[in-house]
């Protein structure tokens, strides 16, 4: 059984007694079968979305030498200004230019492990040419910030769990981050493989909220049969997508959905969109967390139904004794995707991963084509409790 359509949840309904009960079992079922839905009633200022789209739109107006004095790879955080074409998905360009942003952080201590370079200060755009973008996005931060502790809770109840049960993975100044992105059209792109906004790919924390400025469609989720449904923009939603954290955190029971974004067809001009990431501790580790037994045997249930295989072919991230820490994991993804960042900042990791890249594709024995994969193996679902997933530090 796959699904076919993205369920769309009022967030309200969970801020009342009366009917928060029905809308934790929607949102139950929407975690268990498509990993992908969206929200609506968030509590997000329609003011305030109206300028984040317009001070958004207003930074990639700016020229391109202001857009390069805050360009990512000055520095070794992965956060500022990435120009057109200069990141990496599924081993393709994605033709996009976005900007990174975070909750901000002081520069890390020389004794601190390396990972904690992505703990920095942002890199803003000069305040002369755009003055309202930093307090709008500061202001979008914070709110955005406390609704994804607000949803995680949520999902924590869904799951029969304490409403805090997610806590102790934060630290108490939690890093999330943000993007602000542009996919030209297809007109305006110079390569001849030009349908890759961003490529497929599961986003790897806990939580993420995409605002989708319309009226481009574009974005994607993958079925579990491997075909794609459509996630046009819908009035004042946000798309939640569960990320590979949660699913390795909940044993499987929270999907982590594959997703894409195609670019706009020529002559209907750029598509712009700003995620939002849940962050979690770089310093949490990847052992076994408990998951009351009447919501594993709906996860067993659902397996059974669709037959324990998903077409899937996003490496799953959290894996035991890959890493010892989130932010390993993190630092080697981001080098992945960003390697002008990597050379300058990271050339050592960056080599381990070519290498690696290098020696899969010889033994690759048809492409890159999907393969079915058996849903509880991969997340270490069995008779045993070989499920090893995000812990506190």
């Amino acid at each position: 059984m796959s699904f076919s359509s993205i369920p769309v949840l009022d967030l309200s309904l969970a801020r009342s007694q009366d009917t928060k009960s029905a809308f934790l079992e929607s949102l139950r079922n929407a975690l268990l079968d498509v990993g992908f839905l969206y929200i609506k009633n968030t509590g997000i200022d329609d003011a305030l979305i109206h300028d984040v789209i317009e001070q958004g739109k207003a930074f990639f107006d700016l020229p391109e030498e202001k857009k390069l004095e805050i360009q990512m790879k000055n520095v070794p955080s992965f956060l500022g200004y990435n120009k057109l074409g200069n990141e990496i998905t599924a081993l393709q360009t994605d033709w996009r230019e976005q900007i990174d942003i975070s909750t901000p952080h002081p520069l890390p201590t020389s004794t601190s492990p390396l990972y904690h370079n992505l703990l920095s200060p942002n890199q803003w755009p000069d305040p002369a040419s755009l003055p309202f973008f930093r307090p709008t996005y500061e202001t979008y931060i914070t709110q955005m910030s406390a609704l994804s502790i607000e949803f995680t809770s949520l999902i924590s109840e869904a799951l029969h769990l304490p409403s805090t049960a997610f806590d102790r993975f934060f630290d108490k100044s939690q890093q999330h981050k943000l993007k602000i992105v542009k996919y030209p059209d297809t007109a305006s792109l110079p390569s001849a493989n030009k349908s890759q906004g961003v490529g497929p790919h599961k986003d790897s924390m806990l939580t993420s909220y995409l605002l989708q400025v319309p009226p481009h469609t574009g974005l994607q989720a993958q079925t579990l049969n491997g075909s794609w449904v459509d996630c046009p923009p819908l009035p004042s939603t946000l798309v939640v997508a569960i990320g590979q954290g949660l699913e390795a955190l909940t044993h499987g029971v929270c999907k982590s959905t594959t997703h894409r974004v195609l670019s706009p067809k020529a002559g209907l001009g750029p598509r712009f969109s700003v995620p939002f990431f849940q962050g979690v501790s770089y310093d949490a580790t990847f052992e076994s967390v408990d998951v009351p037994e009447d919501i594993l045997a709906m996860r067993d249930q659902r397996l059974e139904e669709r037959g324990g295989k998903r077409v899937d072919d996003v490496e799953f991230t959290f894996t035991k004794g890959r890493w010892g820490h989130l932010g390993e994991a993190t630092l080697v993804n981001r080098v992945k995707s960003h390697q002008d960042v990597g050379e300058r900042w990271y050339p050592d990791i960056l080599k381990r991963i070519k290498d690696e890249q290098a020696a899969a594709r010889k033994t690759a024995e048809e492409g890159e084509k999907p393969v079915a994969r058996d849903e509880g193996q991969e997340q270490g679902i069995s008779k045993g409790d070989g499920v090893y997933a995000i812990r506190a530090h």
